[in-house]
C-alpha cells in the first residue's frame, strides 16, 4: 500500500533555533509519523529539505499540556530531547493559535517541559535536572559519579565528562574549538562500546565564567550548527567543575543559548531565538 505522506503531499514548516534547523510536521490530525526512509528522503541536504531534526507535532500525552513531540534525526533514528527542538515547537504552535499566553507545556520523548515565551522570538524550557549517574547516561564501565573520565580511543586517550539530558553527552574541554578534532573523536567516541546507546559529543572551550564556546558532533545528525541539549550538557559539565557560574552564555557556530542552573538539585532551563525560515510541501 502507497505511504499517503508520499501521494496525497506532506505540509511541513522549515524552522531553525541558532541555526540548528528543524521540518516540523503537524500530525494532530492522526496521521501516521513518517517512516525511516522517508525522514531520510526528506533530510537530505542535497534532493531534500535537509535538516537536522525533523519534529511532529501531535496531540499531548499528559493533563495541561498544549501538544507533544517527537524526534527524528536526518538518517532515520529517533531521539529522545531537542532543546532547540523544543523551543521551535512552542514557537511553532503560539503561531498557530493552540497555545494562548507567556507559558505552556510540552511533552517530548524525555518528559513534559515548561516553556516561557520571551521578547523577540526567544523562548525558555526547563531541561530538567542533569543526571551524572554513569548507568542513566548510559555509560558503561564505571560505577561512580567522577568529574572526568578517560577513555582510549585508537591511538587517543580522551578525557571527558558524561552527563544526560534525556539523551547521552559526553563533554570534552578544549584550549581552542575552533581546531578541535570534532569530525575524527566525534564519531570515534559514539561507537565506543562504553556509550551502549552512542553519545552526542560536545567540545567546550571555556572563554570566562560567564562564556563557552562549543560545537558538537550529534547522534545521527554529525555537527550541527547548534544543539540545545549539548549547550545545557557543557554548561553543566563545567559548572560542577567550578569553571563557570551558574548562568552562563554558550556560544555555538549558529548562535548563543543562555543556561541557567541554580543548584546541583535544581531544573536548568535554556534560553533562546526561533525563526520560521518557509512553509513547503513534500510531494516525492
Amino acid at each position: 500500500m502507497a505511504d499517503p505522506a508520499r501521494t496525497m503531499g506532506l505540509s511541513f514548516t522549515k524552522m531553525h533555533g541558532a541555526g540548528n534547523d528543524f521540518v516540523v510536521i503537524d500530525l494532530r490530525d492522526g496521521r501516521p509519523a513518517p517512516d525511516a526512509a522517508l525522514c531520510r528522503a526528506i533530510g537530505d541536504r542535497h534532493t531534500g529539505v535537509g535538516y537536522d531534526q525533523l519534529l511532529t507535532v501531535e496531540p499531548p500525552r499528559t493533563p495541561g499540556a498544549v501538544a507533544s513531540y517527537r524526534i527524528w534525526n536526518s538518517d532515520g533514528s529517533s531521539s529522545q530531547q531537542c532543546g532547540n527542538g523544543a523551543r521551535c515547537i512552542a514557537a511553532w504552535l503560539v503561531r498557530d493559535g493552540a497555545a494562548e499566553g507567556d507559558g505552556l507545556l510540552l511533552d517530548s520523548p524525555a518528559g513534559t517541559h515548561a516553556v516561557t515565551r520571551l521578547p523577540d522570538g526567544y523562548y525558555r524550557v526547563v531541561m530538567g535536572v542533569p543526571d551524572f549517574v554513569p548507568a542513566h547516561v548510559p555509560l558503561r564501565g564505571v560505577d561512580a559519579v567522577e568529574g572526568e573520565y578517560v577513555l582510549a580511543v585508537d591511538s587517543t586517550v580522551v578525557s571527558f565528562g558524561a552527563v544526560s539530558m534525556g539523551n547521552p553527552h559526553a563533554v570534552i574541554e578544549v584550549e581552542d574549538v575552533a581546531s578541535a578534532p570534532v569530525a575524527t573523536i566525534g564519531p570515534l567516541l559514539q561507537v565506543q562500546p562504553a556509550f551502549p546507546e552512542s553519545v552526542n559529543v560536545g567540545f567546550a572551550q571555556v572563554e570566562s565564567p560567564g562564556r563557552v564556546r562549543l560545537r558538537v558532533y550529534e547522534r545521527g545528525a554529525g555537527e550541527t550548527l547548534a544543539c540545545g541539549s549539548g549547550a545545557c550538557a557543557a554548561a553543566a559539565v563545567m559548572m560542577r567543575r567550578g569553571k563557570v557560574g551558574r548562568d552562563v552564555v554558550i556560544a555555538l557556530p549558529g548562535g548563543e543559548l543562555r543556561i541557567e542552573w541554580p543548584s546541583d538539585d535544581a531544573p536548568l532551563s535554556m534560553s533562546g531565538p526561533t525563526a520560521f525560515v518557509f512553509e513547503g510541501e513534500w510531494t516525492a
